[in-house]
């Protein structure tokens, strides 16, 4: 290698092929880690907690296996963090709160696999409180940065998360997603993501729910983060409760149909995120794969009625009283009855709702349920559809109340802070998986990030589309040096 930087820019595979051939041991892998957060910490502070005596103990151990010839897991020697959402054992997940963070845990169930493989855990990334929101900040561990541009959010839930991966930190993160939470800091940062299909990957030790909850909640998954799509592909190969090989070839372009859609009422989106998106569409199509301009694959305001209360039946249960006050959400039911008869959908006062009627809550899921026929129907003629992730590029930080923030667009418009549900619904609502890949740089200088959805359980398949469009078209791109 020409120096540490190179090493800490090439992606988890990269490293690991580096580890296995004996050029760099996992301890010295670890320092330079762990040297790079301490150059980044400052102004990122994306990394908020760190366990570094047992991450050393972990990393010699490693060693001395492989000096001996050992057996050795798929991510040995690899250092790695984990979203604060996720039990660590000797770092429990606080979920931003202190209560949270003093308890004792164990591994949850992913990080639990990930150490298994080899992984070296050492640290846990910042996150909204209870991961309610789409930037990270929070009163115990304050506000993460973006990489590209500090005075922007990294997004969230999975913020310091992805601002970690785009500055060099980590080479590998295990996020989770139920509003966007992969997707939208994977956007904002220009890194990879995977929101595999719901039920996937198992969800013991997320908080959400409190912890010691035995439950798989509705619409939530927990996934891989990574700097390109084959780390993607192996870290859920590791994870995934079956399903999903890391080794499988890339998909051939020449062969892969893709809808692009990129417009729909009530979705609002920046032009100059539009723009980038198109452009990188002319590129997926130069690449030999065969692109298609879709109309809404199906209602968007019967989707978005049912995916506010649907969502907001979950986020509620375990939210502290300041953050609900934060998000300002509504009791749906009557809005929920209301709505499906009173005309066009609006985003106009909606943030979403918390309590539901059991009955409303069975409404929405039959017509979730009849949605994902209707998406049955829609991949019989697409291997993915190619989708925004959000409406506009990494924001600055606002912490008001939702209903004090807006978003701002190039062209002088805007739309309200809640839209940030929009684009991510479809593949969340209808329990699809969803790749967020690079797309490229906006005018503003920012990155832009497309969703490439596929039909539920075709985890595998997309993940090799997405690697073939990684390789061959466009891939990780990292921020200017400031």
């Amino acid at each position: 290698m020409s120096g540490d930087l190179d090493l800490l820019s090439l992606d988890a595979s990269g490293q690991l092929a580096l580890l296995a051939s004996g050029r760099v041991t996992a301890v010295e892998l670890l320092k330079l880690t762990l040297a790079r957060h301490e150059q980044t910490h400052r102004r990122l502070n994306a990394v908020v907690a760190a366990d570094l005596e047992r991450a050393l103990e972990r990393a010699k151990a490693i060693d001395d296996i492989r000096a001996r010839g050992g057996a050795l897991g798929p991510l040995a020697g690899l250092p790695m963090t984990i979203k604060d959402t996720l039990d660590v054992s000797g770092m429990p997940a606080s979920s931003g709160l202190e209560a949270f963070r003093r308890r004792q845990a164990e591994d949850a169930a992913v990080v639990a696999q990930a150490r298994r493989a080899g992984a070296v855990i050492w640290g846990k990334t910042n996150v909204p409180v209870m991961a309610g929101d789409w930037q990270s900040f929070n009163g115990l561990y304050g506000t993460s940065n973006n990489p590209w541009d500090v005075s922007r959010t990294p997004g969230g839930s999975s913020g310091g998360a992805a601002a970690a991966l785009a500055a060099g930190v980590t080479a590998l993160e295990i996020g989770s997603d139920i509003g966007g939470s992969l997707r939208v800091p994977a956007h904002f940062c220009g890194v990879f993501s995977h929101k595999p299909t719901w039920a996937l990957t198992p969800q013991h030790g997320h908080v959400p729910p409190k912890p010691g909850s035995w439950q798989e909640p509705d619409l939530n998954v927990i996934g891989p983060m990574a700097r390109s799509a084959r780390d993607l592909r192996l870290l859920l190969s590791v994870i995934a409760d079956g399903g999903v090989s890391p080794k499988a070839p890339p998909a051939d372009l020449t062969k892969a149909r893709i809808g692009l859609w990129l417009e729909a009422p009530g979705l609002p989106l920046d032009p100059q995120v539009r723009a980038v998106l198109e452009a990188y569409s002319v590129e997926l199509a130069a690449a030999g794969a065969q692109v298609e301009v879709i109309s809404p694959p199906v209602d968007v305001e019967t989707l978005l009625e049912a995916y506010l209360l649907l969502l907001g039946s979950i986020v509620g249960a375990d939210m502290p009283e300041s953050q609900i006050r934060r998000m300002e959400l509504m009791r749906p039911a009557a809005r929920f009855a209301r709505s499906r008869g009173a005309g066009p959908f609006s985003w106009a006062g909606t943030v979403m709702a918390y309590t539901a009627r059991h009955r409303d809550w069975l409404a929405a899921d039959a017509i979730r349920a009849r949605l994902r026929r209707e998406m049955e129907a829609v991949f019989e003629g697409y291997d993915a559809i190619l989708a925004p992730i959000a409406p506009s590029t990494a924001f600055p930080h606002s912490q008001g109340s939702f209903a004090s923030r807006r978003l701002k667009f190039s062209d002088g418009g805007g739309a309200p802070y809640i839209t940030m549900l929009g684009w991510i619904a479809l593949a969340t609502a209808c329990l699809l998986p969803a790749t967020t890949l690079p797309a490229g740089i906006a005018a503003d200088g920012l990155p832009v990030g497309a969703q490439l959805i596929g039909g539920h359980g075709t985890d595998a398949r997309l993940l090799s589309l997405a690697q073939a469009i990684d390789e061959n078209v466009r891939g990780f791109t990292p921020p200017p040096a400031g």
